[in-house]
């Protein structure tokens, strides 16, 4: 008998360390994967001070990591706030996210944390205090941006005025705060700047680092299918309202009817044509983008595969067989 319950368990653990292997890996039990710190220390140039303000400013990190009022079109940034932390109050997040204050503060902000600590955390997803960051920071995107570019954002974010805003951690429930620790992965290769001379590459790096998909990708399940990228209809619920992301593929139920003019009014304005954008579009943000950058980023959306999917925020929700969740003229689909 104790032959036969030893074979058991044997087999038993064999096929637990199989299943862990063909799913969720070791990186939940054993951290997530991080390279060493370095002393790497970037130089304050007034050419990286601008350059990291636009980045900045465009990217997102400012977007989520400084408070909004929500009652005023275009979602201004609270007065005497800026980067210094907020909690992301989007419906349906596995817990309480919480974008920590960036702003030079030694006590409550990043005034501690070296130019490493930073750059890791942006494009690899490992917080200054080693864990996995909840992958609602884009690091995954991120991963994409320049070494310059990188450099600019963090300079850019040394040189703002310390903000004392102490904040609690982000808390996720379990498991998702140990399935996440699979997510970072190290950059450990230079990032070349984008090829500038090819607008439809260029437009793809810049959609890439806006970190478009996050907001304008359906979750089917906890995935994001790649066959159903920027075709809209991930649910956006918070101080702005209930709504769900636009399809910004070039299908017919998309933007196929865009022109660039049109785009460009979108991002600068939030209109299109007479139609008002909801402010968690941010276009209050966006319209720091210039014109050449909107038109390439308008070419390389025209080149990405279009998605039938309607998303209509102007009906009532209902169930969408496309993407298998609930939003506005999901019943058209």
């Amino acid at each position: 008998m104790k032959r036969i319950l030893l074979r058991v368990v044997l087999v038993l653990i064999v096929l637990l360390v199989v299943a862990i292997n063909f799913t969720i890996g070791w990186r939940p039990f054993l951290g997530p994967k991080a390279r060493p710190l370095t002393s790497r220390k970037f130089e304050s140039t007034p050419a990286r001070l601008e350059r990291g303000k636009y980045i900045a400013g465009t990217r997102g990190c400012l977007g989520c990591h400084s408070p909004h009022n929500w009652t005023v079109r275009g979602a201004p940034f609270v007065e005497g706030k800026l980067a210094s932390g907020a909690h992301l109050n989007y419906a349906d997040l596995p817990g309480k996210v919480v974008a920590p204050n960036l702003s030079p503060d030694p006590k409550t902000g990043a005034g501690n944390w070296t130019d490493d600590q930073f750059a890791r955390a942006i494009r690899e997803g490992i917080g200054h205090d080693g864990r996995a960051l909840f992958p609602m920071m884009p690091y995954e995107k991120f991963r994409h941006m320049s070494d310059e570019d990188l450099a600019s954002v963090i300079v850019y974010l040394r040189s703002l005025p310390a903000v004392r805003n102490a904040l609690p951690p982000t808390e996720l429930i379990f498991p998702v705060k140990y399935l996440i620790r699979s997510a970072p992965q190290p950059v450990t290769e230079p990032v070349p700047e984008p090829d500038r001379s090819d607008q439809v590459k260029w437009g793809e790096y810049l959609v890439t680092n806006a970190a478009c998909a996050e907001c304008h990708s359906p979750a089917v399940g906890h995935e994001r299918p790649a066959s159903l990228a920027l075709s809209g209809g991930f649910h956006l619920g918070g101080p702005w309202g209930d709504v769900a992301s636009a399809n910004i593929t070039p299908d017919a139920s998309g933007i196929g009817y865009y022109d660039e003019a049109l785009f460009i009014q979108a991002l600068h304005t939030g209109y299109v044509k007479a139609r008002a954008l909801n402010s968690i579009m941010p276009f209050g943000e966006f319209k720091l983008f210039p014109d050449d950058e909107l038109k390439a980023m308008f070419a390389y959306l025209k080149t990405v595969k279009p998605v039938h999917h309607r998303v209509d925020n102007s009906l009532p929700p209902t169930d969408c067989k496309v993407c298998r969740g609930k939003h506005g003229g999901g019943n058209l689909n």
